[in-house]
């Protein structure tokens, strides 16, 4: 006993003892970016729902006491992404038939994710949030930083996820860059 905290013994074997939803959750998270930063596109595709959406609104610099109009609206408003699982294929497929000019050479990416907090399970249902950065690097000088909240809902599928549904909240209100070809 440590002062009055009884303290375990250090785990010297692997422990057995299952994970929490919380840590499966960032097992599932850090499996994705790998997937995504490794350009296993076709694998990336299977972690999401067949009825995704994925949606990421526009950043507008706005007034103090108008907080609740800095992002454009869902199904409003214009959105720098609004895709279902049909178009993501779509844009996998352009990256990887080699004829997609603004990923030719393709970009070095490194995806984090971080501050995870589970707000709700309903059901098969968990709805997550997060914080992420993603780094790009393409060709020798060209860098882009994406930084930003991301909210998910995340449905059961046997002893895993898949992604129901993303939004991701560019913390940017102007993208200064040549394309925006990177997933989230």
């Amino acid at each position: 006993m440590i002062g009055d905290i009884e303290r375990e013994a250090p785990v010297t074997t692997l422990d057995h003892r299952a994970p929490s939803l919380k840590e499966r959750i960032e097992d599932f998270f850090a499996l994705e970016g790998e997937l995504l930063d490794e350009r296993n596109f076709d694998a990336w595709l299977e972690l999401l729902a067949d009825d995704v959406r994925y949606w990421m609104p526009v950043a507008r610099n706005i007034k103090h006491d108008a907080l609740e109009t800095e992002y454009t609206r869902e199904r409003q408003d214009v959105a720098w992404f609004d895709e279902d699982k049909h178009t993501l294929l779509q844009r996998v497929m352009q990256l990887q038939g080699g004829d997609h000019w603004a990923e030719e050479p393709f970009s070095r990416t490194t995806h984090i994710t971080t501050n995870l907090r589970i707000e709700s399970v309903a059901n098969t249902e968990i709805t997550t949030r997060c914080r992420f950065i993603v780094y790009v690097n393409r060709r020798e000088q060209e860098i882009r930083l994406f930084v930003g909240k991301r909210t998910d809902v995340l449905r059961v599928d046997g002893d895993g996820f898949r992604i129901a549904k993303r939004s991701i909240f560019l913390d940017q209100s102007k993208l200064l860059f040549k394309n925006l070809t990177t997933f989230f």
